[in-house]
């Protein structure tokens, strides 16, 4: 069972109301099971919502911004401990290990670049963390079909079925004991 979870998601909601309902299912059920949220400090979009919903069910959120997106990414005020780093290099760096698994929601570019640098980082034996990629509404079936388009390619060293785990629900996080 991991402790801690480093959740990427986008600082906007995004257009399917479905996003910030399972943001805040999330950040419910990581308070719930007494697991650590880490995130990127931000108080809006799914940022906010997971967070929010995690210190309203009395969790345990730790925020991590870079000192050029305080301002832009409306920091969170209410978080349990806030780091403010130099850059988002530092940010992801930070993350990674404060963190003992990573849980992708919908975002836009720095949520792709997220989850691609863990999945690249445990592919070349960085660390070996579990990568979990919420699907909520199927957002992330075109990502997975390019990661098959990648193997079929010959682009892989490793088989894809081990660089990340699919759930369409928050639930299924802990019923399906990835945790």
């Amino acid at each position: 069972m991991f402790q801690s979870a480093a959740v990427f998601c986008g600082s906007k909601p995004g257009s399917d109301p479905l996003f910030s309902q399972h943001a805040a299912r999330l950040g419910a059920l990581l308070a719930q099971h007494k697991i650590t949220l880490v995130y990127g400090g931000g108080n809006s979009g799914l940022m906010g919502v997971v967070a929010n919903a995690a210190l309203e069910n009395e969790g345990n959120v730790i925020g991590v911004m870079p000192k050029s997106l305080v301002e832009r990414e409306f920091k969170h005020d209410r978080v349990t401990q806030f780091h403010i780093v130099e850059d988002m290099h530092t940010r992801k760096k930070m993350m990674y290990n404060l963190c003992d698994a990573a849980i992708i929601l919908p975002g836009g570019y720095g949520t792709l670049d997220e989850v691609i640098e863990m999945m690249a980082w445990n592919s070349l034996s960085i660390h070996d963390k579990k990568v979990i990629l919420l699907n909520s509404a199927g957002f992330y079936d075109p990502f997975v079909q390019q990661i098959s388009v990648m193997r079929e390619k010959g682009f892989l060293y490793t088989d894809p079925v081990h660089a990340f785990t699919v759930v369409d629900t928050p639930e299924a996080i802990f019923n399906n004991r990835l945790s």
